[in-house]
């Protein structure tokens, strides 16, 4: 019996959740799985909430809409936990994974508040890129802790597939991949 992982990331525009999104589709692909990475478009502007979604398979993908009932969320800002309901049909025993400096016990409480029982991860991306890149682009922790919670793949199969997506989509800017691997490999570490 096949088993489709959906996830589904909440984000801002300019974060990188599309970006984030639309590598796990071709980390996984790679991987020979079958997948779907896509935004969901509207009259977005820098710093507006984005949706976007993936889904991974072992079998043909036949279903082509959005999904709303998701395995895991991403939430990229944790701004958007009051702005937009984050946790909106996600499965009971999913887990969303959340962007946030402030302590995980902090988070819980918040989702609790809204009704929310499941399992909640946390990642500071912003520590993790201020760390590896200099700049606060939190998509690529937030891509190693997405894989890491849903055990999407083994970690370093994962990295292995990073490189070379990196090493193609930076062909003009290698400068930026070594990085890009730092962040991915201090969110493994980072993510709780």
């Amino acid at each position: 019996m096949s088993k489709m992982l959906k996830i589904r990331w909440h984000g801002r525009g300019g974060q990188g959740a599309k970006t984030a999104a639309l590598l796990l589709a071709d980390v996984a692909f790679s991987t020979g799985s079958y997948v779907q990475g896509f935004p969901e478009y509207g009259p977005e502007r820098m710093g507006a909430p984005i949706t976007a979604y993936n889904r991974i398979s072992d079998t043909p993908i036949r279903v082509h809409s959005n999904i709303y009932e998701p395995d895991y969320v991403v939430v990229v800002d944790d701004s958007l936990i009051d702005a937009v309901d984050v946790t909106a049909g996600l499965a009971a025993d999913g887990a969303i994974v959340i962007n946030t400096e402030k302590g995980k016990e902090a988070i819980v409480k918040q989702l609790k508040a809204k009704g929310f029982e499941g399992n909640v991860y946390t990642i500071d991306a912003r520590k993790v890129s201020l760390a590896t890149l200099g700049k606060y682009f939190p998509n690529s922790p937030m891509l190693a802790a997405i894989v890491k919670v849903a055990k999407i793949m083994p970690e370093e199969q994962f990295l292995s597939e990073m490189q070379k997506s990196y090493a193609h989509k930076f062909a003009s800017k290698p400068e930026v991949i070594e990085g890009n691997m730092k962040a991915l490999e201090m969110a493994l570490k980072e993510v709780e």
